[in-house]
């Protein structure tokens, strides 16, 4: 991942992208900016319930996630809040093992990365956090819509992830004044990073999974493979429990 964080941003967007931490080059926010008005299609359609509607209620998201980028617009500027090329959905799904030919390379190049569809510039906390999200995730199970928040890293399997990508980061910047107490200060403000970053995630999978669900709700499918609105639903609980947490 750190790797993938050292991408030349203008090399793929080219120089107009400019790094800037503005909101609107971050590809969460124009996500969701994009996502909203389709969403709110979805839940007029005649085929949702009522009570999802009201639960949901996309205009009290829409004030809480202005009041939410604000907030954490406004935070300093870090390590972890740097505008970076992100996967945006690392998922176990697209992290692929590479077994043959794999003699002789680093571990972490044995890691193959696919999918990315939804991939574009964001704050590097938020690529980081999105992937422990992923943590809570099993797709192949009864109710894959659901996520189990308790199988979320632990605080020492995140600084475990954290000192390898800050070390990683710190070798591809050719930086060599990084000392142990730098890198536990790096690795506080970089979990704290994450937890705010974190809130961003949810709530653009909440968008999303209404938007998804509008295939369904159409054709009047009332068991789906994998319950969207369910999913969007459990996303949403989860951004408006960060909000309470961050007390915004």
């Amino acid at each position: 991942m750190a790797e993938l964080h050292f991408v030349d941003i203008d090399v793929v967007y080219g120089t107009d992208s400019l790094n800037s931490n503005e909101s609107r080059h971050f590809e969460t926010v124009a996500n969701i900016s994009s996502w909203l008005g389709p969403a709110e299609e979805v839940l007029k359609l005649p085929g949702v319930d009522s009570a999802i509607v009201h639960k949901l209620d996309l205009p009290r998201f829409r004030a809480e996630w202005e009041r939410y980028l604000t907030w954490a617009l406004s935070r300093p500027h870090t390590f972890g809040t740097r505008r970076v090329f992100a996967h945006n959905d690392a998922q176990y799904g697209n992290l692929l093992r590479l077994k043959d030919g794999s003699e002789g390379l680093d571990e972490h190049r044995q890691i193959i990365v696919v999918d990315f569809e939804y991939a574009g510039p964001n704050p590097a906390a938020y690529d980081i956090a999105n992937h422990f999200h992923e943590w809570t995730a099993n797709y192949h199970c009864l109710t894959p819509h659901v996520l189990t928040p308790s199988k979320y890293p632990t605080i020492e399997e995140r600084r475990n992830f954290y000192d390898s990508y800050i070390r990683h980061a710190a070798m591809l910047a050719e930086d060599p004044g990084l000392n142990e107490m730098d890198l536990a200060d790096r690795i506080a403000e970089l979990d704290r990073d994450v937890l705010i970053w974190g809130a961003a995630s949810h709530a653009g999978w909440a968008i999303w999974g209404i938007v998804q669900a509008r295939e369904d709700v159409e054709a009047g499918v009332t068991e789906p493979e994998f319950d969207y609105l369910g999913y969007a639903f459990g996303r949403m609980a989860a951004f408006r429990k960060d909000l309470q947490r961050f007390g915004i």
